[in-house]
């Protein structure tokens, strides 16, 4: 298994030349420590984060937990927002592992080729908006600018996460089982709307060591216009 994901994450590492860590395409995802299928895409998200143009952010969804083994990462917001996606496409059906690849291509399943696939496509389209953030104490300040000025508001949020974390899961259907998760998301919150008209400049609160992102996404939620990594 590993050969063959690692073989599929050369497809996009060899597809463009290395640039700096900054900005970066936002791939989610939606997995549970309760989930026999999540493993593979969970030590997936270790290879994506090897990309410094890409980040991985894995969100623990709580409806997994009924079979008997609580996630202890997981929140009732992430499967709140991957509800929120499936229902913006008119979907009523939610997936573990799912991922969703700049706010826009959803993969369920793992599917390490459809996934190179994906990504290729959305490190090559670059982004309108130039988002910069810059960390001055225990305060951001977000700068954003978008030409050409976007036809509605977006909305900006922030994220924090864990980098990474190895659990003996005991009961479930991964009893027995020991994981390393990476990039496990702690919080995602909404720090405003900007109308994309004029230049943007606003500060938030962050305090700690957690590496985090600023993300700046329609609303649906759909596509992510433009993020940053913070750490």
């Amino acid at each position: 298994m590993r050969h063959f994901v690692s073989a599929a994450c050369g497809l996009w590492l060899a597809a463009v030349a290395p640039v700096g860590a900054e900005p970066v395409v936002i791939v989610e995802l939606y997995t549970s420590q309760g989930c026999s299928s999540c493993p593979p895409a969970d030590e997936f998200v270790a290879m994506l984060a090897s990309d410094p143009r890409i980040l991985p952010l894995a969100l623990h969804v709580d409806y997994w937990d009924y079979i008997g083994w609580a996630d202890k990462f997981a929140q009732g917001k992430f499967t709140d927002r991957q509800r929120a996606y499936a229902k913006a496409v008119g979907s009523r059906t939610i997936y573990t592992p799912q991922l969703i690849i700049g706010g826009q291509d959803r993969i369920e399943g793992f599917s390490p080729e459809e996934t190179a696939d994906r990504l290729r496509e959305h490190l090559a389209s670059g982004s309108t908006i130039r988002l910069t953030v810059t960390r001055e104490g225990d305060q951001l300040v977000i700068r954003a600018e978008a030409d050409p000025p976007l036809d509605a508001p977006v909305r900006v949020q922030l994220v924090r996460y864990k980098p990474q974390e190895t659990v003996n899961i005991e009961r479930g259907e991964n009893a027995g089982k020991t994981v390393t998760y990476h990039n496990i998301v702690t919080s995602w919150e909404g720090l405003g709307n900007w109308e994309g008209q004029q230049p943007l400049e606003l500060s938030a609160p962050y305090e700690g060591q957690e590496p985090g992102a600023v993300i700046v996404q329609t609303a649906g939620p759909a596509a992510i216009l433009a993020a940053v990594r913070v750490d």
